[in-house]
């Protein structure tokens, strides 16, 4: 009897698919708008729906944050169809360089939902940006960091 080699499971097959698609996908959605993504090209994205699958506002409001989050995707009501507001902590306000990396990284919650894991959302901003995806969680962790945090 021959002898069955490990294969994935569906399930890792399935994260394997999602990988590459989230990798193509920003791999296009860099070449549509430059190899250097700005704060407009950003905010230009988040209205294609080549690229984000669904509406999103940004607003800078700290309100919605978890301690040490910098950016949040809320939905607008039961359907993504519905939209997303996506919440950056107003300490970024005035540092539009660093709006792509914020905004980047929520993008694949938006056009997947709960498949998508922080991995994904990794690798998506890293692509897109055109940078390491460890140096890319590095430079989020910073910015999460670099929060202020308010005494009580």
């Amino acid at each position: 009897m021959p002898q069955q080699q490990d294969q994935p499971n569906s399930g890792e097959h399935a994260q394997q698919a999602l990988r590459e698609h989230v990798r193509e996908k920003a791999a296009t959605a860099r070449i549509k708008y430059g190899l250097y993504i700005d704060a407009d090209a950003i905010l230009k994205m988040l209205d294609d729906r080549d690229v984000v699958r669904y509406p999103v506002g940004v607003r800078f409001d700290a309100d919605p944050l978890e301690p040490g989050e910098f950016a949040h995707a809320q939905p607008l009501g039961e359907h993504p169809r519905d939209g997303f507001c996506l919440f950056v902590h107003p300490y970024f306000e005035n540092h539009r360089e660093i709006w792509p990396l914020l905004v980047a990284y929520h993008i694949v919650a938006i056009n997947y939902g709960e498949i998508a894991t922080a991995d994904e959302a990794e690798l998506y901003g890293a692509t897109l940006l055109g940078i390491d995806v460890d140096a890319y969680y590095q430079a989020l962790c910073e910015l999460a960091d670099s929060i202020p945090t308010t005494e009580t």
